[in-house]
């Protein structure tokens, strides 16, 4: 079954937002889905409504597994359910001190790839979400991938980033003798387009500046066209997810956009996403 990972090693990108949000459309449809928590921000985790310090075994336990002293944790133990009907690989803050165990590892790249092999069977699609930072875990995740989705935001830097990320996959491509590409693009949008704001977004930012509180990013049409044009040329599918205010909502709520706003603006993006994943099968 597919293994699927988001990454981007810059922050901001929307990659737990697009894991959570792809995996909640495909799991909408009847799919077994897992969430695989690489990321030691534990966002996806939060995400689905779990509190990070609330597992006894997290993904902390499943990287150290095999490192001297450590006992061995497979990783179908730490699995927990979601109510959204996802099942997750659940992360902590504890991942972080594991990165540097996998540097003394002639195996570091191969972990998770080992790892899942057990339990790739039991689900139609492994969602990966990556941490923002080119070291171990996301390598170990574009490793164990079939295939990588890459996010970008929609600022002046998202080129930048991407002429970095395609140079980690010839890198990596190189010490695996395995090409590695990305199959799909998602531009999120967390700055607003000036010429899409409504009237009431245009309310909603004149009040937060009379209450002295940060305003809103917004950036210009002519720019977010000239990103989806670069991407296009870069990638085999490309998707603009709208700047939604409900996807803060539902992450807030540890649901999915399918069940807590499948109506939404964002949500409609995301389900076109998941039957592009769906085709990969």
């Amino acid at each position: 079954m597919p293994v699927i990972t988001f990454t981007h090693h810059k922050g901001g990108t929307g990659k737990t937002t697009s894991c959570l949000n792809s995996g909640g459309f495909l799991n909408k449809k009847g799919k077994r889905v897992l969430i695989i928590d690489c990321d030691p921000q534990a966002n996806a985790t939060t995400g689905l409504g779990h509190d990070p310090q609330e597992t006894e075994k997290n993904m902390y336990d499943v990287f150290m597994s095999g490192t001297e002293g450590f006992d061995p944790v497979d990783i179908k133990d730490i699995i927990v359910s979601t109510e959204s009907g996802i099942d997750l690989c659940p992360s902590s803050l504890d991942l972080a001190g594991a990165e540097p165990y996998l540097y003394e590892r002639e195996d570091r790249l191969f972990v998770l790839k080992e790892a899942i092999k057990p339990i790739i069977r039991r689900y139609s699609y492994i969602l990966v979400d990556t941490p923002p930072s080119m070291g171990q875990f996301v390598l170990n995740g574009i490793v164990a991938a079939d295939h990588v989705i890459v996010t970008l935001d929609n600022g002046m830097f998202a080129r930048t980033g991407l002429d970095a990320l395609l140079t980690i996959f010839s890198d990596i491509a190189e010490i695996t003798g395995t090409p590695v590409s990305a199959d799909l693009a998602v531009i999120t949008r967390g700055r607003m387009i000036q010429e899409e704001m409504t009237p009431g977004e245009e309310i909603s930012r004149g009040f937060r500046r009379l209450l002295g509180l940060k305003k809103e990013e917004t950036t210009s049409r002519e720019q977010f066209e000239e990103i989806v044009t670069f991407c296009e040329k870069s990638f085999p599918q490309v998707f603009s997810v709208p700047y939604d205010i409900r996807i803060h909502e539902a992450q807030k709520q540890g649901l999915p956009l399918s069940q807590y706003a499948p109506e939404s603006k964002a949500a409609v993006v995301y389900e076109q996403i998941s039957a592009a994943i769906e085709k990969w099968n």
